[in-house]
């Protein structure tokens, strides 16, 4: 229910209480977007000698942000990915082999692994380091992972604007934003959902009776896409680790046949005591952005 109520205050505040909220944390998020600005215009790119594309957003999680790199990544020959790696318990750079695991990499790591398997996929808090690193292992082109705020590197960024906008347009702690609105005056390219890419859905093993637990950002956002037989939903905090008890005991309460779970999720589940249902979620990617990004990587 809080994180719930967060959630909606910070995207479209409805309630009295929200509101009142999102007024008295605006002193703050102005705050906050005035530092950020003037940290990002301070930052000058430097060339590391490869090209690098930059695929973010500047709101809270769940824009297309991933999909969009797999698909962009399967179009190059030798080219690698580069991310944090949010969730994982190691720390530093880490190049990733068929042996590694969820704590070592984080989920999205290995989901990057899995769909787009011709690309190199390294981990990095350091995201120049990790470039760099890609570069030494004869990468020809090098796709961030939300690298925007690493203005430093010098890129092709490309920014996903949410379609619907947040109603909500203050920064963090007052609103969604993690950086400034004006921010997108700095991307190379502004991509939107329906103009420059549509999602496609399809699942893989259905059954008649799933139950959707899923650890993804703004989980909900799954709602439009679910197919007929879900028969309950369990969200958990992104990037969270599944206990397998809790998982039996939520099949066993709905008498469900399988768990439906996404990709992401599924790179945590090896040896569920369930079957699973996959929401397989991709992108098509429009002429516009794909043109875009070949101008930069071929000139």
């Amino acid at each position: 229910m809080v994180a719930a109520f967060i959630e909606e205050m910070l995207f479209a505040p409805r309630s009295l209480a929200q509101k009142a909220l999102v007024w008295a944390l605006s002193p703050l998020g102005g705050l906050a977007a005035f530092w950020l600005w003037r940290k990002l215009i301070a930052q000058k790119p430097v060339d590391l000698g490869i090209k690098v594309v930059s695929v973010g957003n500047l709101t809270l999680g769940g824009s297309g942000k991933t999909p969009l790199v797999i698909e962009l990544a399967k179009r190059f020959e030798n080219a690698a990915i580069v991310l944090r790696g949010y969730g994982r318990k190691t720390r530093g750079l880490i190049v990733l082999d068929a042996a590694k695991t969820h704590d070592e990499v984080g989920d999205e790591a290995l989901l990057y692994q899995s769909l787009a398997p011709r690309s190199l996929v390294i981990v990095s808090e350091d995201r120049a380091a990790g470039v760099l690193q890609a570069k030494a292992l004869g990468a020809k082109i090098v796709f961030l992972d939300d690298g925007f705020r690493h203005r430093q590197i010098g890129k092709f960024d490309v920014l996903i604007r949410p379609n619907p906008a947040p109603l909500n347009d203050r920064v963090l702690p007052a609103g969604c934003y993690r950086l400034p609105p004006k921010a997108y005056e700095l991307a190379d390219y502004v991509a939107s959902e329906g103009a420059d890419f549509v999602r496609k859905t399809a699942v893989s093993n259905p059954t008649d009776r799933m139950a959707l637990v899923t650890a993804i950002s703004r989980a909900n956002r799954l709602d439009p896409f679910l197919p007929s037989g879900v028969v309950a939903k369990y969200y958990f905090r992104d990037h969270a680790a599944f206990d397998f008890d809790e998982l039996s005991a939520i099949a066993k309460r709905h008498d469900a046949t399988s768990l439906l779970v996404t990709r992401k999720d599924l790179t945590k589940l090896n040896g569920a005591p369930i079957a699973l249902s996959v929401l397989e979620l991709s992108l098509s990617v429009g002429d516009a952005l794909l043109n875009a990004i070949d101008r930069y990587a071929y000139k």
